[in-house]
């Protein structure tokens, strides 16, 4: 029985994120009093500050009015929510460089699962440190905490000024509702460990179920779920760079050793890559800047390394590493089943164990890397659709694809090899209605025919009310050219026969 790893959350809290942001835009006004204002019940009010204008006095909450007074010089802008939130989505996208587990957490924090990735970091320390040193950089201010809970790390964040016990922070680190504080207040109990003195029950019926609630929940009672911003990949592997590379060998060595660390993943649970991204992040990078990313994808679950690798290989070229690259994640976005291959003598193994089919390694591997150079959509098969007329017989699939719903090319009626789409008028001369043309003319071009068979009358499903009926001919003239043409509609006296050039065989 394997022991379960201990559930390890960085809260990471950005105090100033409004007027932070709008420093970043005006540099000038960083060190003077700020203050970003909203209308509020009929009335302009202090919405965020810096912490210029908080040293002199000037908090979140108070009138323009009463701000100004206290600080004459104060300047304002307007709050933008909207923008705020999504510069927050930004900066939770920019931390999946520590952990693939980012979530923005309320208007002004992001939550980091950090379980399992300090070590990347040589320590939670090491890791919060450069994740603070980093937001500092970029003009940021942070509080931050790691704990076992979401709730005890959200309220070490906030109320924690290096405290590492929650007892005794007061009770609005709870994440209670305003009343409920006051509430706890007025009976005497400010402090979180003041609430273990009393019986559950008598907590539960004056303040309601609310508040066990959040304390089970910081004190990991009651499992509090962590949902990230985007799905996190069934299997991923990272490589944090002790010194920046630049060089396109250093960049390779790189992402083999990350192959075979996700291959190792990968067999280890039978599967195989269908889909695979990798990120790539620079030293550079700034907080709204996404990593350079490189995918690629295989019509079959693969999980050789040196296969991936030579898929990759195409692609490296694309990088700009810049002064450097710092951080490298892998991730199998999508993958399959795939069963052990039986290795040989020689050491090579059966094409169908690594996910090819007929057994032909060699011609699926083809066929990724021309997916992979001319993208997925150019490499494609044509595969049988239950459709009577010839143009809808037939449909585009990826190059290994199983036809749909077990349809069968037709083995009783010769089909050409090369189709016109849609069909081309010709003028064709029959000796009576019935019978296939003596002679025609396509693009100004006359072809005596020489030898035809036919008629095969093919008409749409009846549920499609759209089309009549026609009438095909195999011909093949003096040249020994062959062609597929066909007749449209019923013979009707008076009325002209229409004929159309629909394909040629081989």
């Amino acid at each position: 029985m394997t022991e379960r790893t201990a559930r390890r959350i960085l809260s990471l809290w950005l105090p100033r994120l409004p007027t932070d942001a709008h420093s970043r835009r005006h540099p000038e006004r960083r060190d003077h009093p700020l203050a970003a204002i909203l209308a509020e019940r009929g009335r302009l009010g202090v919405a965020a500050v810096n912490r210029a204008a908080a040293e002199a006095g000037v908090h979140p909450g108070m009138s323009l009015a009463d701000a100004r007074a206290i600080e004459p010089a104060l300047a304002v802008f307007d709050a933008d929510p909207e923008s705020d939130a999504r510069l927050l989505e930004r900066i939770a996208g920019w931390c999946t460089r520590y952990t693939p587990w980012t979530s923005p957490d309320g208007p002004d924090g992001v939550a980091l699962d950090i379980t399992g990735c300090a070590h990347l970091f040589d320590g939670e320390e090491a890791l919060a440190a450069d994740l603070s040193a980093r937001l500092t950089a970029a003009g940021f201010e942070s509080r931050l905490a790691v704990a076992d809970t979401p709730a005890a790390a959200w309220a070490l964040a906030r109320f924690g000024r290096g405290a590492t016990l929650l007892s005794p922070l007061p009770v609005a680190a709870l994440r209670l509702p305003a009343a409920t504080v006051e509430g706890l207040a007025a009976v005497g109990l400010r402090r979180i460990g003041d609430l273990h003195a009393l019986p559950r029950a008598t907590l539960a019926a004056r303040f309601g179920p609310e508040l066990l609630r959040r304390l089970d929940q910081a004190y990991g009672r009651l499992d509090e779920p962590l949902s990230p911003r985007l799905p996190v990949p069934p299997h991923s592997a990272r490589l944090a760079l002790p010194e920046p590379i630049t060089t396109a060998e250093a960049i390779a060595e790189a992402l083999r050793r990350l192959l075979a660390a996700l291959c190792a993943g990968l067999e280890n649970t039978g599967e195989g890559a269908r889909r695979l991204r990798l990120e790539l992040h620079r030293v550079d990078r700034r907080l709204e800047d996404a990593p350079q990313t490189l995918a690629i994808g295989t019509g079959h679950p693969v999980r050789r390394p040196d296969a991936l690798m030579r898929l990759f290989a195409q692609k490296l070229d694309r990088v700009e590493p810049g002064p450097g690259l710092e951080l490298m994640v892998l991730s199998a976005t999508e993958a399959g089943p795939l069963a052990a291959a039986q290795a040989a003598l020689d050491g090579t193994t059966d094409g169908r164990a690594d996910g090819r089919a007929d057994g032909q390694p060699e011609l699926g591997e083809l066929m990724d890397r021309l997916g992979n150079r001319l993208g997925e959509r150019a490499v494609l098969r044509l595969v049988p659709r239950q459709s009577w007329l010839p143009e809808r017989s037939v449909a585009p699939a990826p190059a290994f694809a199983d036809a749909p719903g077990g349809a069968l090319w037709p083995a009783d009626r010769p089909r050409p090899v090369r189709l016109l789409a849609p069909p081309e008028p010709i003028e064709a001369m029959a000796l009576v209605p019935d019978d296939p043309p003596a002679m025609f003319r396509w693009r100004g071009v006359q072809h005596r025919i020489r030898r035809a068979d036919g008629p095969e009358r093919i008409a749409a499903e009846w549920w499609r009310r759209d089309g009549e009926p026609r009438d095909y001919y195999r011909v093949e003239d003096e040249a020994g050219r062959r062609f597929w043409v066909f007749r449209q509609g019923l013979y009707r006296p008076g009325v002209a026969a229409l004929w159309f050039l629909h394909g040629f065989f081989g």
